[in-house]
């Protein structure tokens, strides 16, 4: 009986013609390493031939289908470089890879991810194959080229707001998926730098989800500890914790004592937060005299240092309408770090009950929703 061929991975590299050209293949080794430069493991590299043809034979063997890292050396840089800034530029691209499967790849090295192809890919690269394409769309559309100034209050939260539109996208998929591991890709894609306080209940959910599906895989159980509520700002739909606030007059109170009858925005600002001012003017203080005797409350709390700036900010934005709350304590304030809120501007919405319905809306954004939840009550009666 004739021996049979060992399994590879090859392919096909155009626009190699007369460089020297290497591609690495790496092994993540966990999650956070997916798509992390630097964080993985190089365990094979081919030089590309001077027809763009290339084998990888050191394969690993694996029971299970594994996640593997295809990247292109890039001069100057180390090995397991991954350029994970600008998509469009990227030099690495994951595929899915069990013992035994030959995989024939074709790709571009000035595109290298863009332009990346599998012949007759399985189910799940198929699925990281669309992955790559909603991933490069969404940044082309919404990232790609933009530059914001943003010392301008309006022009940062316009960067939250096309980061949000970006990473919609592949939580999208991520949510629909039958794939753990392409879902996982979408899951790190979401953020390279593994900052997920604006969006903790996209990993709340990625966790139950594929606790259920796959238990004991290793790298559903490094995303359930990243996950951890007790990790994670307040979720939608929790009950906001009743915690003590110092007051601008000196005294204490407790915020659950201080709930507004209908609707309660906590606010989390600071008097050197350009958006966070502007937020005071052009918003709070509409909404509070449009819609405080109708129920809304705003209790606000800043992340200060020197009492004389905060003060003198509260006093010039007229925000001394509604509760103002700070510990004075700078970089450390501790009512930010027990919500788990590192970034600002912030904001949780409460309901009478002190039930979060909504989280960081900011401008017309929150305007709307408070407009339509308190005039919808006042219909209704």
């Amino acid at each position: 009986m004739a021996c049979q061929k060992p399994a590879a991975i090859t392919g096909q590299l155009t626009g190699a013609t007369g460089k020297s050209t290497t591609i690495y293949l790496i092994d993540p080794q966990n999650l956070r390493g997916v798509s992390a430069t630097y964080f993985g493991k190089v365990i094979d590299s081919a030089i590309v031939q001077a027809d763009g043809s290339f084998v990888f034979a050191n394969l690993p063997e694996t029971q299970q289908p594994v996640l593997l890292e295809l990247a292109v050396k890039v001069p100057g840089m180390a090995p397991n470089f991954l350029e994970t800034d600008h998509p469009a530029q990227a030099n690495y691209m994951p595929i899915i890879w069990q013992t035994g499967e030959d995989v024939y790849i074709t790709a571009n090295r000035e595109a290298f991810q863009k332009s990346f192809s599998i012949a007759a890919p399985s189910e799940e690269n198929v699925a990281l194959l669309a992955l790559r394409d909603i991933y490069q769309n969404a940044y082309q559309n919404n990232l790609a080229g933009k530059h914001w100034l943003v010392e301008d209050g309006s022009e940062l939260l316009k960067k939250e707001d096309a980061v949000l539109n970006f990473q919609q996208q592949l939580m999208h998929f991520a949510d629909t998926t039958p794939y753990l591991l392409p879902a996982l890709v979408a899951v790190r894609w979401v953020s390279p730098e593994n900052l997920y306080e604006r969006i903790p209940e996209f990993m709340v959910n990625q966790c139950e989800k594929w606790s259920k599906a796959q238990p004991e895989h290793p790298w559903v159980k490094e995303l359930c500890k990243e996950a951890n509520p007790a990790n994670l700002p307040v979720l939608l739909g929790d009950e906001f914790p009743n915690l003590a606030l110092p007051l601008l007059a000196g005294d204490t109170i407790q915020l659950l004592d201080h709930l507004g009858a209908k609707l309660t925005i906590i606010d989390l600002w600071a008097s050197w937060c350009a958006p966070c001012r502007k937020e005071n003017r052009d918003v709070l203080v509409p909404l509070w005299d449009a819609y405080h005797t109708q129920g809304l409350q705003i209790i606000a709390y800043g992340l200060e240092s020197d009492a004389d700036s905060w003060k003198n900010a509260i006093a010039r934005d007229g925000a001394n309408r509604w509760v103002q709350a700070s510990d004075l304590a700078g970089d450390a304030p501790p009512f930010l770090q027990q919500i788990r809120v590192r970034t600002i501007p912030a904001n949780f919405i409460l309901d009478e009950n002190a039930v979060v319905l909504a989280k960081n809306l900011h401008g017309d954004a929150l305007v709307g929703f408070v407009k339509g939840y308190l005039e919808k009550g006042s219909a209704s009666k």
